[in-house]
């Protein structure tokens, strides 16, 4: 990688098994009977594409298109079979509802344990302690044990510890990121701020007005492969996402609905 570079993906190749017999009953009769019992898929197929320290990038695609298993693969949950991923700095964001979270532990402890995982000393986590709690907004639930949460309240907790982690790349997976409209309004504007700030900002969302203010180029996964590579306009209109019609569906309650918004 050169000084200029933040992620670096070269001809990545991801591959998952679907397993259509789970007991071991159906797997053997399934046997006998000469049927499949696996198949295996590319979640990511030849997929190749280098970003400059401080650009935003929107990842889009429909459902199933790899947009998950790619951010996985950059924030380094997951190896790729062929191909490498390399980035630089300290990477943050959410991209997995709780991950981090222990469900017996209340959310003043998680936030220490979440801190850690994300990389921050106890130090860090002291100092921003107060600004986390205050950005999560989850009230007398910080002491209750976040078995009990909502998705969405998860979702608020993680997104907060992580987005006081002092990083040079955020990842925000926009299903995951945001519970109701004003904490989704809190969100973005504090994207907002981490792009400006020459951070790298890599977010996947399927709201096309929200890319195109948060970001300066699209990427377009279809079927695992990167099949656009651009202007933020032009890989909406490659989308067909800037359709009225589409837009509004995708922006309006059925966003908010996607957006975990069950708090």
């Amino acid at each position: 990688m050169s000084g200029s570079e933040s992620i670096v993906v070269e001809n990545v190749i991801k591959t998952f098994t679907l397993r259509y017999h789970r007991t071991f009953k159906q797997m053997t009769v399934a046997a006998l009977k000469r049927q499949d019992i696996s198949d295996t898929f590319r979640a990511l197929d030849d997929v190749s594409f280098m970003v400059e320290q401080g650009e935003s990038i929107g990842l889009m695609g429909l459902n199933g298109s790899g947009k998950s298993t790619l951010l996985k693969l950059i924030n380094g949950v997951m190896r790729p079979e062929s191909g490498q991923v390399l980035t630089r700095g300290r990477i943050s964001g959410l991209i997995a509802t709780g991950a981090g979270f222990h469900p017996q532990l209340t959310g003043r402890e998680n936030i220490y344990l979440n801190a850690a995982v994300l990389g921050m000393t106890d130090a860090e986590t002291n100092r921003k302690f107060d600004d986390i709690v205050e950005f999560a907004d989850i009230g007398r639930f910080l002491d209750s044990p976040v078995g009990h949460y909502s998705s969405g309240m998860f979702a608020r907790l993680g997104f907060s510890v992580a987005i006081h982690v002092d990083s040079d790349i955020f990842l925000a997976d926009e299903v995951l990121a945001v519970g109701d409209k004003p904490f989704k309004q809190k969100c973005l504007a504090r994207m907002q701020e981490i792009r400006d700030s020459g951070r790298t900002l890599f977010y996947v969302s399927h709201a096309a007005a929200s890319v195109r203010k948060m970001c300066d180029r699209v990427l377009v996964l279809e079927k695992g492969r990167l099949v656009f590579d651009g202007e933020t306009n032009a890989g909406i209109r490659y989308l067909k996402y800037d359709d009225p019609e589409t837009t509004e569906e995708l922006e309006g309650e059925d966003a908010d609905e996607e957006l975990g918004a069950d708090i």
